[in-house]
């Protein structure tokens, strides 16, 4: 919630490409959000929506012109390997495939940063290795991935730097980290 400003830090800083989030102007916020897509736990996809529409939407609220949605969304789309369920609505979808679009939608905007706040908590084992595959590929194509989670088991699967908090404080950094309590 601090890396995309929904809440400051009470005290300390939180930086995003050099700049303390907690200093930007209120009608600066919307160009950081823009540098990091956020995916969720509850995938927050609007059901009166195709999957086409979920990740459309998310440039249409920036002002993008039909031209740029006509080309971004396949591209994104097939990123995630969703390109045959565009028309699908969010109730046609497997709880792994609604993550996928989630994770397309975040992704549209090409951002730097991609924060994932548990996204496997709503999937079983099969879908969640394979958003797992599908963030650390992304991760390999320059984005910086960040995922929250409390699965041990993907967590030690991954076996990228792990960075562990208690009450707001790092307790932990480690390159290439395991699970720890």
């Amino acid at each position: 919630k601090m890396l995309i400003r929904e809440e400051t830090p009470s005290e300390g800083s939180v930086l995003v490409d050099g700049v303390n989030v907690a200093e930007l102007d209120d009608d600066e916020v919307p160009h950081l959000r823009r540098k990091i897509g956020t995916i969720f736990q509850d995938f927050k996809l609007l059901s009166a929506k195709t999957a086409f529409e979920n990740v459309a939407f998310a440039l249409e609220v920036v002002g993008a012109n039909r031209e740029q949605i006509g080309e971004d969304v396949p591209k994104v789309l097939r990123i995630v390997g969703m390109e045959d369920k565009a028309g699908n609505f969010p109730h046609q979808l497997s709880g792994g495939e609604k993550q996928r679009i989630a994770i397309a939608r975040a992704l549209v905007h090409r951002p730097k940063i991609l924060l994932a706040d548990e996204p496997t908590g709503n999937l079983d084992l099969l879908n969640t290795y394979d958003v797992i595959k599908l963030l650390m590929k992304i991760n390999e194509f320059g984005t910086t991935v960040i995922v929250a989670s409390h699965d041990r088991e993907v967590i030690n699967a991954v076996g990228k730097r792990v960075i562990s908090m208690d009450k707001g404080k790092i307790v932990k950094d480690q390159e290439q980290g395991k699970y720890s309590i």
